[in-house]
């Protein structure tokens, strides 16, 4: 489906208040371990980086043998590696269900979810979470994306260590509104955006809990029944998911298809670059650096 203004009528209210021009530095770039980059492997590398500059609003920051690095502002958040021969992405087994690409401000959202509307994008769903207010799409190799911006942390809803989440309807024309007071338009993502978080396919949802627990100390914020579980640090809504969904059962990711490649962390905590191996065989770098 396209956005759309008509999806869910609404006006601007005054807790929607006009964000600074300036782009802030996002919450979930300040927890102890955040998202840094994501690799996917593609048939055709070319057309999905021009996807991902068209659509997202990334740029193209360098070359690296077989590799496209996208980024924003002068951060680099994905490497698209050129793989012709691989098979196109299972849905129903291990590997990526969607990167989610963190924009700094509420108005950035609008400003990208405008021109979505004028370019007639397709998009495969929108969402308020409470936390956060999202927009869904799938990329052309079948990856799919997330575009949010977060609400203010000190507003999320937390009880004990579980923050409240939800798939509530997003009310398009209540954040359009954010444009009518700020103006603008949108011009590729801005500085300060980053992923937010990444949300992977998995054989069973309470392994991978266990698995980003002992091995990379991750604390549950959410679960969703027996079948999603939603982590982070720093009490962030959450920097990795792991949902069976469409993939319960699922056994060792064919590395021969297209799709995930890997997920690099950011890690302030200390210690040694590690790479780690969840029991789907999904790929997980962690680079230490200073907080």
């Amino acid at each position: 489906m396209a956005i759309s203004r008509r999806k869910a009528p609404g006006t601007a209210g005054a807790a929607d208040e006009a964000l600074p021009s300036a782009a802030p530095v996002p919450f979930a770039m300040t927890t102890p371990v955040r998202v840094a980059r994501i690799g996917l492997k593609a048939r055709d590398a070319e057309m999905l980086a021009e996807y991902y500059r068209d659509v997202v609003g990334l740029r193209e920051m360098a070359r690296r043998g077989a590799s496209i690095v996208l980024g924003a502002g002068d951060r680099e958040l994905m490497e698209i590696e050129q793989f012709s021969a691989a098979r196109p992405d299972d849905p129903r087994s291990a590997g990526l269900y969607h990167t989610a690409f963190l924009l700094p401000t509420r108005g950035d959202l609008a400003r990208w979810s405008r021109r979505a509307i004028d370019k007639q994008l397709p998009v495969s769903g929108a969402a308020d979470h409470k936390v956060s207010e999202a927009i869904y799409l799938t990329d052309p190799e079948g990856n799919g994306i997330e575009i949010y911006a977060d609400r203010p942390h000190d507003q999320w809803q937390w009880n004990g260590d579980r923050v409240t989440m939800s798939p509530d309807l997003l009310d398009v024309c209540n954040l359009l509104g954010v444009i009518q007071r700020e103006g603008g338009e949108w011009d590729g993502a801005p500085q300060n955006t980053m992923i937010g978080h990444v949300n992977l396919r998995v054989g069973n949802a309470q392994e991978a809990e266990t698995f980003w627990h002992n091995e990379l100390g991750f604390e549950t914020v959410q679960t969703y029944g027996d079948r999603a579980v939603f982590m982070s640090t720093g009490r962030y809504h959450h920097h990795i998911a792991a949902n069976a969904w469409q993939s319960t059962g699922a056994g060792k990711r064919d590395m021969d298809r297209t799709g995930l490649s890997w997920v690099e962390l950011e890690d302030t905590r200390g210690g040694n670059d590690s790479t780690f191996v969840d029991p789907w065989g999904n790929v997980v770098n962690t680079i230490r650096t200073k907080a």
